[in-house]
């Protein structure tokens, strides 16, 4: 029996990119999907593709508190309590200073942030209870380091990671792990639509095998590639003009390959 057989997994962002493949990953080892998104058609072709392995699902707008917690509350009705929380669903968008927007980066605040606490809030309590379950949160190695045109995404993700270590500290003693993912670029939608090259650029199955070995052995962080989390560490440790010289530099050459 593997760590996640009989389990039962709440993902959210589930109708496409890394949530439908971990969804997809997570049922071929015997988990229970219970998927949200906000797209109806996406989820029913996600169920379709599972071939009668377990699932539930139910179309969820994470930044709306309450009507996630009523999906929740449907799903575990169908499948059983929560024993796995994957916070997935996200966005990103450009937010340049030189044209910056205070509703694009109140957007990723929302749903990037805010909706990871909506839906720790619809699980935990239950994970209490029985003292037991895992959060896991997508962060991004983004989170370590503001970078050109990300003002909203780095933001959000960065909130994402204190949350978490916040969480971790005081749920340990309980019995429930608490994950942060901070993957680099992967081949998804959403990085299709960037006109630049993108270094260290992960295809979708093996960056959520990376993911799930994560879960699997409940780190506390994984971040991914080695040499691109490495980099972004050394970045945010280096005095600020030498970080801020060394971001510009690796941007403006990304540009123009």
């Amino acid at each position: 029996m593997t760590t996640f057989a009989k389990r039962v997994a709440l993902i959210t962002g589930a109708g496409r990119g890394i949530g439908r493949q971990l969804a997809l990953d997570l049922a071929a080892e015997g988990a229970a999907i219970a998927a949200t998104d906000l797209d109806a058609e996406s989820l029913t072709a996600l169920a379709n593709d599972l071939g009668g392995k377990r699932i539930a699902w139910a179309v969820a707008d994470v930044t709306d508190r309450a009507a996630l917690q009523r999906a929740v509350a449907e799903l575990v009705t169908k499948l059983g309590p929560i024993d796995l929380l994957i916070a997935n669903a996200g966005i990103g968008r450009e937010n340049s200073a030189l044209n910056f927007s205070s509703a694009v980066f109140e957007d990723h605040i929302r749903v990037n942030l805010v909706g990871v606490a909506n839906s720790v809030e619809a699980v935990l309590p239950g994970m209490i209870e029985r003292r037991s379950g895992h959060l896991v949160a997508m962060s991004s190695l983004a989170s370590l380091r503001g970078l050109p045109k990300m003002a909203g995404y780095c933001a959000s993700k960065a909130g994402v990671n204190a949350l978490m270590d916040t969480l971790r500290v005081e749920l340990g003693p309980l019995g429930i792990a608490v994950t942060t993912l901070c993957p680099g670029w992967i081949r998804t939608d959403m990085t299709q639509t960037i006109q630049a090259r993108l270094p260290g650029l992960l295809e979708l199955p093996d960056a959520t095998r990376r993911m799930l070995a994560a879960i699997r052995a409940r780190h506390a962080v994984c971040g991914f590639p080695g040499s691109s989390y490495r980099l972004v560490r050394l970045l945010r440790w280096l005095p600020s003009s030498w970080s801020d010289r060394l971001v510009r530099r690796m941007a403006a050459a990304r540009m123009k390959q």
